[in-house]
């Protein structure tokens, strides 16, 4: 039997945030993961054709551009590098005119002035908005419950008025928000389509947040992309904790988390090898699958076993990856040079398409979320070309037979061939992810839900994973949530497994506080502020 003080299960960002964490404060900490690549959902690979580098999973990470826990890391240190393309965003409609979110806010407003008086003076009043409450805003969305520091810090800096601006943000719905701050489409078509990065549908409260949140976000620090692939960033990390003495073990799956007096004392392997851990146990790891699979009801209270019922997964994706011998001709020109591309619906689109998903109905017309990776990082294949794809929600339950995948890849492709004409005739190869096979590439994305459970408004904040939670603290002592399951949720940000490290430093300390050593790293102001 191996002994550590920690083992991190799942060697995804959360996990390896985590794990980052507790060897900065001294801990020999061991990584198991059951793939036999690390990153989670944070990986690439040649799949579409030779010379081609698909992103699997995520792929823009305007979260970790901005994330204190991420840049706290320096992960440049260990052969991180970012690239950005021209532009960060355009969404682009039937008839050939697009909306396009510009590296510089001046340049965005810019375009919506010219499509409607006083829209361009809008955007920037959004901005600035943004910019005024940024720091304590991400340090309180990113830091445990019930985060009072940065909350206060918040408050200070956005005073009451502005504080209450924010509290009704929070739960206006992001076509009431385009409403009220644009005359023409394209702002509410730039805030619309990133709120639909989630399963938040536009019609609902919250979906005004994650439509400022992460349109503000692009226009300050971009959607960039790490240099070489997704995997660069996953490898980064990784490579950052064996730096400090960390272990990090692919291809070992973990079959259960040992539990002896209500304390989570180890796990065991799917080899049968036994790891004790002194002091942690943290989990990157799907709730229902920690508690169902790995702890086991018998270990966990009635009550938590009743509300962890009632858990609900956010929407299928459904994702294909090309590999195009030119460059896509848009018939918007504007959307050559963006990373990041919407498209299939127009304003009243987005509406349908939730309506249809509310339904567990395919949406006919899908809202697509493309990227140009070639674009955003020329090393992504050869000059001339674009590595690329494209996702859409789809509801959960479909059988995903060879007919039904070729009926949505057909859906797909019909939509970019009507904003980028003769787009078939430029593919080179192509590879299609459905919900089963994401499911199959990692565990955590169960049924091709990627965000580690719906991010509604009834099942974030102290709402995440069940009511009354929405920290990473388990009903089993010593053991951590550290998945997207936890708040603050999906996104590669890296506090879920950040704050799960910190409640398992300040546990094994036994005047509850952080080491004198960690406090002093790069992490100090996020500490200071907890």
């Amino acid at each position: 039997m191996r002994t550590v003080d920690a083992v991190v299960v799942g060697a995804g960002p959360n996990g390896l945030v985590a794990a980052n964490a507790l060897v900065d404060a001294g801990w020999d900490v061991l990584v198991l993961e059951e793939q036999d690549s690390l990153g989670g959902a944070v990986r690439t690979a040649e799949v579409a054709a030779p010379e081609f580098r698909t992103d699997l999973f995520s792929a823009f990470y305007p979260l970790a551009a901005a994330s204190p826990v991420i840049r706290g890391l320096h992960l440049e240190d260990h052969g991180l590098a970012w690239s950005r393309a021209p532009s960060v965003l355009a969404h682009v409609l039937d008839d050939g005119a697009a909306a396009v979110l510009r590296t510089a806010p001046e340049d965005t407003a810019a375009d919506l002035e010219t499509e409607a008086p006083g829209d361009g003076d809008a955007w920037l009043r959004m901005f600035a908005g943004w910019t005024r409450v940024r720091e304590p805003l991400l340090d309180a969305l990113f830091s445990p419950l019930p985060a009072a520091g940065p909350a206060l810090r918040l408050l200070r800096r956005a005073g009451a008025a502005g504080a209450l601006d924010l509290a009704r943000l929070a739960v206006t719905p992001v076509r009431r928000l385009a409403d009220e701050n644009f005359r023409g489409a394209g702002g509410g078509l730039l805030l619309t389509g990133n709120a639909m990065h989630a399963d938040v549908p536009p019609d609902a409260a919250g979906s005004g947040l994650f439509g400022w949140l992460l349109t503000m976000l692009g226009q300050d620090v971009g959607f960039p992309v790490p240099v070489g692939g997704a995997g660069s960033l996953a490898n980064a990390l990784a490579a950052r904790v064996r730096a400090g003495g960390g272990e990090v073990r692919t291809g070992t799956r973990v079959e259960r988390v040992v539990v002896a007096g209500r304390r989570a004392v180890g796990v065991r392997t799917a080899h049968g090898d036994h790891v004790r851990a002194r002091r942690a146990v943290l989990a990157d790891v799907s709730a229902p699958a920690l508690y169902r699979d790995l702890v086991g009801t018998a270990h966990l209270p009635p009550r938590f076993v009743r509300d962890l019922d009632r858990f609900q997964w956010d929407h299928p994706t459904f994702k294909i990856n090309w590999a195009l011998d030119r460059p896509f001709a848009w018939a918007a020109g504007e959307a050559r040079g963006a990373g990041t591309v919407h498209l299939g619906v127009d304003g009243p689109g987005f509406v349908d398409v939730a309506a249809a998903l509310s339904k567990n109905e395919i949406p006919d017309r899908p809202f697509l979320v493309l990227g140009q990776m070639t674009t955003s990082d020329p090393t992504r294949s050869p000059r001339g070309t674009e590595s690329a794809w494209a996702y859409t929600h789809v509801p959960h339950g479909i059988e995903w037979t060879a007919g039904a995948v070729a009926r949505q890849r057909d859906r797909m492709e019909d939509a970019l061939d009507r904003v980028a004409p003769g787009f078939r005739d430029a593919v080179a190869g192509r590879s299609v992810q459905s919900p089963a096979d994401l499911q199959a590439a990692d565990a955590n994305l169960v049924g091709g839900a990627i965000n580690g459970g719906t991010s509604a408004i009834h099942q974030e904040l102290m709402f995440r994973p069940t009511t009354g939670r929405g920290r990473p603290e388990t009903p089993v002592e010593r053991l951590y949530l550290a998945s997207a399951s936890a708040h603050p949720g999906g996104g590669v940000h890296g506090a879920c497994g950040w704050n799960a490290a910190r409640a398992a430093l300040a546990a094994s300390n036994p005047w509850g506080k952080l080491p004198r050593a960690l406090a002093r790293s790069a992490w100090g102001r996020l500490l200071n502020d907890a």
